[in-house]
């Protein structure tokens, strides 16, 4: 196995040296580069031919949409609760990189904060005056709308995120594969990734993520534009102002992205929760809060209860714009948008169980999301339905982006609360910029983990310019065409994506199989066995210095593995073994061609000594309040057993009892293809420390 030293680098590059990978960057460039100056040429027929495209899709593909939609969601839940949902997103041994909080705020932040501004009272208010079935502003029109609104934000969304998430953060961390869209397809193709499949695959990702911004970017400049026009109404509401706001907005992004993701990102990430929460906790407080408690209850219920019989309708006996206009248009935005929040997410989402994973990134934004729309959306239905205030479905009708702040008029704090609104849509949308633009950034360098700020800043650039662009030639609905026909590509990958990741959690599964193989350890039945055991007892209660275990890596460790290299040589078999003394480790590498690498690794780790052990000793003697243990890691992780105190003998033995597991493994799993990919970086490269509480 050749380590791939390239793709997945861990190593920060010079601040100026590019991390381009050229067939990737100039097609997505070109095809950006085109679509912009085709639109600034001639705008009208631009528009003519995204609302022909918007059409024919709508009318062709709508099935797709919604049928893959499903699978996605049915496919995410069945992994999460199979006995695969215990895997961790890295080595066995890694923990999460962020709390949960930050790792909630910046998920939650990067998905959709700022379509829940944007619709949040319009779309429950527009469905309630314009149901797709049925008597409009009724009862039973109200309760409709409710349900389309949760099921449009609910589970189905976060599945598409989530299942792009999964798989990227899958194949990076626990294979070393790069984190970018084409390495979900390495269990289907192979090293084929690494060419034009791959970059073709990648080309569609950064289109679809550009696009999905843009539309973003165009929501929610709409929504500032409006908001200003409220708060001063000398400020129009036109196109001028919204490529003004584009700029600005541009700009604050750009700051954030050269800060990086954790000054960066993580920190707006966590303002945006905090102001958005605020909002929640005021409009709750003065509104109708007992309704708003049990119109949750009870739409949450009667989601549930027809979430399939949604999941499947596409309007086939009653045709009309309605389903392209909203359903289509929101997953088409959502999968449009996939690659970025999907690879946003598994970059911050190391460590974490399948499991883990899944339910956080299904179960609490959902939550919070139907929270929202019940605070906000059964609050503006309440004016409407019970204080008489009718006037908000024509002025949510004719302007969609004002919704939000008409309904403050009706609140204290009005011109308060819409300020801090300004804000919050502006700090989304800042922290959607440039975690996108980190996300574009990383896909157009073939997944390194770290690139150069200028690079970023171009990406943020762009978006802010293609927005521009799109708004120019028709407004929200070219903003809307795009990301639809971006989406329709994309969501095929995510099927082929979806397939590869299954393949590999078969694979794996068959190796946990292995693991389960009988063999007959040759660890304490070598030597005397009448002081087999006194050794094992000496091995147990003792806790040896630093000196003591690198003595014995650097030695006993290293001479064992040295003379089963050899002996592997000599049976035809390629075999490696290094060292690392600066850490303390020494690890040997058994290579078979065509298959996945077998690694034994000693390593050197540091642990707080536990308080039992210091009856026999002194307390005072600072030197010994640590020991060490060499420990063993496989290429899954760390095994979390002490081979200090083995003997040559006992040490090959112990190696040659995971190589068996190892052969057995691919045994079982016939047909299992060539894994050539990088180590995980923390295996070969990061060496932690782990200090336990005593």
């Amino acid at each position: 196995m050749t380590e791939n030293t390239s793709d997945n680098s861990t190593e920060k590059p010079s601040r100026w040296k590019s991390t381009i990978l050229v067939p990737v960057f100039a097609p997505a460039v070109i095809i950006t580069l085109l679509l912009v100056i085709g639109t600034v040429s001639n705008p009208e027929l631009a528009g003519e031919a995204f609302s022909s495209t918007l059409a024919y899709i709508t009318t062709t593909f709508g099935w797709f949409y919604m049928l893959a939609v499903a699978m996605f969601l049915i496919f995410i839940v069945m992994i999460a609760f199979s006995k695969w949902g215990n895997i961790k997103l890295g080595p066995d041994h890694s923990e999460p990189q962020y709390s949960f909080p930050a790792w909630f705020a910046m998920l939650f932040s990067a998905g959709y904060g700022i379509a829940l501004l944007f619709f949040g009272v319009a779309e429950p208010v527009l469905h309630y005056a314009a149901p797709p079935a049925g008597a409009a502003e009724t009862v039973d029109s109200a309760k409709q709308a409710m349900q389309i609104a949760f099921f449009h934000w609910g589970f189905h969304i976060w599945a598409i995120y989530g299942l792009v998430g999964l798989v990227l953060a899958y194949f990076s961390f626990r294979h070393g594969l790069p984190l970018s869209m084409r390495s979900a397809l390495y269990p289907l193709i192979g090293d084929r990734i690494y060419g034009p499949i791959g970059h073709t695959v990648d080309v569609f990702a950064i289109l679809g993520t550009l696009f999905g911004i843009a539309t973003t970017l165009g929501l929610s400049v709409s929504q500032i534009n409006a908001g200003l026009n409220y708060l001063w109404p000398s400020i129009p509401v036109n196109i001028t102002v919204q490529i003004i706001a584009i700029a600005i907005i541009t700009s604050l992004a750009l700051i954030s992205v050269v800060a990086g993701l954790d000054k960066g990102v993580k920190n707006l990430s966590i303002l945006n929760m905090v102001l958005a929460i605020v909002l929640m906790v005021f409009v709750f407080a003065v509104g109708p809060s007992i309704m708003i408690l049990e119109t949750f209850l009870q739409n949450t219920g009667s989601y549930l209860n027809n979430i399939v019989e949604r999941t499947f309708n596409l309007q086939a006996y009653t045709r009309s714009d309605w389903i392209g206009n909203w359903t289509l248009f929101i997953f088409g935005w959502t999968i449009a948008w996939a690659p970025f929040v999907g690879l946003f997410i598994a970059k911050i989402s190391r460590g974490r169980t399948i499991r883990q994973f899944v339910m956080g990134v299904m179960l609490v934004p959902t939550i919070f999301t139907f929270l929202w729309f019940s605070i906000f959306g059964d609050t503006a239905l309440h004016l409407i339905m019970n204080e008489g205030y009718t006037a908000l479905i024509t002025e949510v009708q004719n302007d969609t982006a004002i919704a939000l702040f008409k309904l403050y008029e009706r609140l204290p704090l009005t011109s308060i609360v819409s300020f801090i609104t300004v804000i919050l849509i502006i700090t989304f949308f800042v922290t959607s910029s440039d975690s996108g633009s980190l996300v574009i950034d990383s896909l157009a360098s073939g997944g390194a983990m770290h690139t150069p700020a200028w690079q970023r800043a171009f990406w943020a650039i762009l978006e802010g310019v293609v927005a521009s662009v799109l708004l120019l030639a028709g407004g929200l609905s070219a903003l809307q065409t795009m990301t639809i026909a971006s989406a329709l590509p994309f969501s095929i990958i995510m099927i082929i994506s979806a397939i590869g990741m299954w393949r590999a959690l078969v694979i794996e599964g068959h190796r946990d199989q292995s693991l389960l193989h009988p063999m007959q350890s040759t660890r304490h039945h070598t030597g005397n066995p009448t002081t087999a055991w006194k050794k094992r007892l000496a091995g147990i209660v003792n806790f040896p210095d630093k000196a003591q275990v690198e003595k014995f890596i650097n030695g006993v460790a290293l001479e064992a593995m040295q003379g089963l290299q050899q002996n592997m040589v000599e049976q035809g078999w390629e075999a490696e073994v290094h060292a690392d003394t600066e850490h303390g480790r020494v690890y040997i590498e058994i290579i078979k061609e065509g298959e996945l690498d077998f690694i034994y690794d000693v390593r050197m780790r540091e642990y707080a000594r536990p308080s039992f052990a210091f009856p026999q000793m002194a307390r005072a003697d600072e030197a010994k309040e640590f020991y060490y243990r060499a420990e063993v890691f496989l290429r899954r992780g760390g095994q979390t057993y002490d081979v200090y105190g083995y003997d040559q003998q006992e040490l090959i033995g112990d190696i040659l009892d995971h190589f068996e597991k190892y052969l057995h493994f691919l045994h079982i799993s016939p047909g299992s293809l060539p894994w050539n990919m990088a180590e995980h970086d923390e295996m070969l490269h990061d060496v932690p420390e782990v200090k336990p509480a005593s």
